[in-house]
């Protein structure tokens, strides 16, 4: 029986030894009627309570496979909105803290796409006959909405070469959007030259670039990105070589271009944790993505005599993911197990609907 919603504020001064004990206690009530999601990324003392941990893909599509009624996603938005998406229509997802968002997401608006569309359009003609719209798995629902109603497609950062197979399978041209980085180094693992790959900027017109450009470009850059994976830098990669010549060298792909091209492996957060993981005992790895993944990483593998390292000099943390705390995954437990959801993400049925036209496009393409 619904009772009256528990206000965060009285959860706002909870010692963390409290706030562990009261999603246990809230836990142990609701049983298997929630299941609680984890990304990579989260903070220990949340992460510790997963049911399921991994990156955003894997774990909506693991949460929609459960018999669970409460999806209680630990990330950030974008990744609540593809668990509801993909969930069952009875399933309900949540997300503890709508302060969680993703900074590379937001540099994205529908606004801003469907207005470079329109400018594409007076360029090089009608863009849906000729440009395959890519985006991110990063990126709100209404622009893998848009995806979806204009023959486009959503990709990973471990499909993200595939899915770009894909498009030009398609379409003679790809707009790629969020992250310039991750579809940067997708090209370039095609073999697509740099020159053919132009920086679309959203705040200039025609994104900055001539018309000459435009026509030019075989793949056309948001100007996006991850504020995480921009603190690595070509110099950390030197240092570390110079310091430790039989070291090895891993990154994620929104990495800027120099430092994936320096490393010995590129890949998204399960691969660089795969990868770790399979090497020979007692390697030294520097690892370029966020600290939380690479401290568990770095702690799972001590046993074996493997050093990981962080890259970048300077802790650097998601500070968005970061938000959902001990307190706000307390306040959201108790309030499911007296009956009140708080924090439901539901995307529009419509927009729901198209962006999983452009979901499936990817998993059956991948």
């Amino acid at each position: 029986m619904q009772s009256a919603v528990i206000q965060f504020d009285r959860f706002n001064t909870l010692a963390d030894t409290d706030a562990q004990s009261r999603i246990a206690a809230a836990r142990a009530k609701l049983g298997k009627r929630v299941v609680l999601l984890c990304h990579h990324y989260q903070r220990a003392d949340v992460y510790r309570h997963a049911d399921l941990t991994g990156d955003s893909l894997k774990l909506s599509r693991l949460a929609a496979q459960s018999d669970a009624e409460y999806i209680v996603f630990c990330g950030v938005h974008f990744m609540a909105e593809v668990a509801d998406i993909l969930s069952k229509p009875e399933q309900i997802a949540i997300l503890p803290d709508l302060a969680a968002g993703c900074s590379m997401a937001d540099m994205a608006s529908l606004a801003k796409v469907e207005r470079c569309w329109r400018e594409l359009e007076a360029v090089v003609g009608d863009p849906d006959k000729l440009i395959t719209p890519v985006t991110y798995i990063n990126s709100a629902a209404d622009l893998k909405a848009f995806c979806g109603e204009h023959g486009g497609i959503v990709c990973t950062s471990s499909n993200a070469p595939k899915i770009l197979e894909w498009s030009f399978a398609q379409r003679e041209k790809v707009l790629f959007f969020p992250d310039q980085h991750l579809g940067r180094w997708s090209g370039h693992k095609m073999d697509i030259p740099l020159d053919e790959m132009a920086v679309w900027d959203p705040d200039l017109e025609n994104g900055g670039l001539s018309a000459e450009h435009i026509r030019r470009a075989r793949i056309l850059l948001w100007k996006g990105h991850c504020s995480v994976h921009q603190m690595f830098q070509a110099e950390h990669i030197h240092r570390f070589r110079l310091k430790y010549p039989d070291g090895l060298v891993i990154s994620h792909p929104e990495s800027n271009f120099d430092v994936c091209r320096l490393s010995d492996h590129v890949g998204s957060t399960e691969f660089i944790i795969k990868t770790v993981k399979a090497a020979p005992a007692n390697t030294h790895w520097l690892v370029g993505t966020e600290l939380n993944l690479v401290s568990r990483l770095a702690e799972e593998v001590k046993p074996e005599g493997k050093v990981v390292q962080f890259m970048a000099p300077m802790v650097c943390m998601c500070s968005t993911m970061g938000r959902i705390d001990p307190q706000h995954l307390a306040w959201c437990l108790e309030n499911l197990a007296e009956g009140n959801i708080v924090n439901r993400i539901s995307v529009p049925p419509h927009e729901a609907e198209l962006a999983k036209v452009a979901l499936n496009r990817m998993l059956d393409a991948s």
